[in-house]
């Protein structure tokens, strides 16, 4: 399968995609967990932290998924980026191409009450439970997803670290990378050789 202009924006929106179902299918299974949240979307680079409250128009999930690129390299020998000088011989891209996206979930996150009371234990642990289960719901979703993205011969990738993020500002959540192979094979454009 060639590179595309839309490859890399492509592989983003299954990611956000798979990982929005996986949600979904986690809220059926649990009770009380949230599933994806009505805000979803990729976005061009790290996310601002401003829709993890009330669902909306108030209905679906509250909070917001998001799907990044973090950066693109040549990788000859995935994942390890390739550092080879290119330029000697015409137009010859490597066979690679890796993405690293991140996966980011914010829900709500307790907060001081309108007495400046801290938030209880309990309504600290109901946090802790929703942010544990999401975090493995997007990790197995990524796991069981990508191989399936690739054609016959699966989609090589590579997990990379998840971590709790927050609490900040009234929103927790989770973050999650991982890079994907992607070919590095296009056409040069015409009139180059």
């Amino acid at each position: 399968m060639a590179l595309t202009p839309h490859s890399v924006h492509d592989m983003a929106e299954t990611v956000l995609a798979c990982v929005c179902s996986s949600l979904d299918a986690t809220a059926v299974e649990v009770d009380g967990q949230p599933g994806c949240p009505c805000r979803a979307c990729v976005v061009p680079g790290t996310p601002a932290w401003d829709g993890c409250d009330d669902p909306c128009g108030g209905s679906g999930a509250g909070g917001q998924l998001t799907v990044h690129v973090a950066r693109l390299f040549p990788a000859s020998s995935f994942p390890e980026q390739d550092r080879s000088v290119l330029g000697t011989r015409g137009c010859t891209p490597p066979p690679t191409l890796a993405a690293e996206l991140v996966v980011t979930l914010l829900r709500c996150a307790p907060v001081i009450d309108e007495r400046g009371c801290p938030p209880t234990c309990e309504e600290q642990a109901a946090a802790a439970r929703i942010t544990h289960t999401d975090a493995a719901t997007i990790y197995t979703a990524l796991l069981c997803c990508l191989p399936q993205t690739g054609g016959r011969r699966g989609r090589r990738f590579l997990m990379g670290e998840s971590r709790i993020v927050g609490p900040q500002g009234g929103c927790v959540g989770v973050e999650q990378r991982v890079t994907v192979a992607l070919s590095g094979c296009a056409p040069c454009p015409e009139g180059v050789s």
